[in-house]
């Protein structure tokens, strides 16, 4: 018993003077204080120049900000239940998709009824095996950057070597992407069918379904979150 209570007394002054060596966390706040102040500035002079320019500025800030206190990122939405689990960023996105269907649709649909062009009709784009065979090579190259577009710029903010590393040639390949983009529109993309769904199930039968399916997936996402998680727990 004694030397029990010697080695027990003997780790704990081991954990408190190691505790003690620690360098104390340094107080990012007034470097937080400067950054604001220097954005501030930086987008007053950019909207003196053109209005739209300190706009952007200071939405691109807000979109940052919100990026990397959420770690929202798409990557994270496929990869996570996968390998932890866990869907809470997975049902987020699908959260974002719901609202966005809502609001896109509303836009769309007014402009419609005004008899107008319909915009971001040129985003509808065919269908074929190239839509999924691109889909396939920009998530496998999403996990091992381990960052989507959004996420990757996010973590080049944070300063992760990687995330700089992945948006070079996330720059290289679009460049190189959109010099040869004719090419492979004209021999693979045009050649499936273009499908709107307001065309085909009308403007609420669009919404409805879409929905629908969004439902299905979140349910189906937080039934795998709870099936991972509570075998992993027993």
């Amino acid at each position: 018993m004694p030397e029990t209570g010697q080695a027990s007394s003997g780790s704990s002054i081991r954990r408190s003077s190691t505790s003690s060596r620690r360098k104390p966390k340094k107080n990012q706040i007034p470097l937080g204080m400067l950054v604001v102040v220097l954005m501030v500035v930086v987008g007053l002079v950019q909207a003196n120049r053109e209005p739209m320019l300190g706009f952007y500025w200071m939405m691109g800030g807000v979109f940052g900000f919100i990026l990397q206190k959420s770690r929202f990122c798409f990557t994270a939405s496929m990869r996570d239940p996968c390998i932890t689990g866990s869907t809470s960023v997975t049902r987020a996105v699908l959260i974002a998709f719901a609202i966005t269907t809502i609001m896109f649709t509303a836009i769309k649909f007014g402009y419609a009824s005004m008899g107008l062009p319909v915009p971001g009709m040129s985003y509808v784009t065919p269908i074929s095996f190239a839509t999924a065979a691109g889909g396939i090579l920009f998530g496998i190259g999403m996990v091992i950057a381990g960052g989507c577009a959004s996420g990757t710029l996010m973590r080049v903010g944070e300063g992760f070597f990687m995330q700089i590393l992945s948006l070079f040639f996330f720059v290289v390949g679009s460049l190189v992407g959109a010099a040869h983009f004719g090419w492979w529109k004209e021999k693979f993309i045009i050649h499936g069918p273009s499908v709107f769904l307001p065309d085909v199930f009308g403007w609420v039968g669009a919404v409805v379904l879409q929905l629908l399916i969004i439902a299905c997936l979140y349910k189906a996402a937080a039934l795998w979150e709870e099936k991972k998680m509570g075998g992993s727990e027993d």
